[in-house]
């Protein structure tokens, strides 16, 4: 039986991994509202080591339009200006020699489903990974089965892993229903 409860915790953990990783990738796609998090793929080179951008500036949103970013050292704003441009994030930095500033603009309709359909697919990307959680953790159950656990006891196993499954997936869809939302809002 023990066997079994760490399967099924194994389970758990697995998918709620999987739905972490979903809900941070949807955070990565903006939605007309400037957001610190939409830097948080960046890395700037520093000392010859590539650092994520919060470490070497602070980035804050001073209104719903703008991203600011203040380097901890002046030197450092080629480097970040740099870095954003070639993260194809599609922004414009601009700099006033102390801080860099990033207008969001306001998104098309077209954009808008653009950014949607990324969203989907971000969602396809997790449910796959709930998916293959569950079929690692079938796997290890029948492998019990064949060493000789008792086949009700993983039948019933089995009948909560698949439980387990269906909440993950509810919860992957409604991040999407939410992020939707957002994306579509004017």
């Amino acid at each position: 039986m023990d066997d079994i409860d760490f399967y099924l915790d194994q389970a758990q953990e697995m998918m709620d991994k999987a739905v972490q990783h979903t809900f941070a990738e949807l955070t990565k796609i903006r939605a007309g509202k400037a957001m610190p998090s939409m830097l948080d793929g960046v890395t700037v080179e520093y000392y010859g080591a590539a650092t994520p951008l919060s470490q070497v500036a602070s980035v804050t949103t001073p209104d719903a339009r703008t991203i600011s970013i203040k380097p901890w050292e002046k030197k450092m704003i080629p480097e970040i200006e740099k870095a954003i441009i070639n993260s194809n994030l599609g922004f414009n930095p601009q700099n006033d020699g102390e801080l860099i500033r990033i207008n969001i603009p306001p998104l098309t309709e077209e954009r808008r489903l653009s950014l949607v359909k990324q969203a989907k697919g971000e969602i396809e990307n997790g449910k796959i990974s709930i998916r293959n959680a569950r079929k690692e953790i079938m796997d290890g159950l029948k492998k019990l089965l064949k060493d000789g656990a008792p086949e009700d006891a993983i039948k019933g196993a089995e009948d909560e892993v698949q439980k387990i499954t269906d909440a993950h997936t509810a919860k992957v869809d409604e991040l999407l229903v939410a992020k939707e939302k957002d994306i579509m809002t004017i």
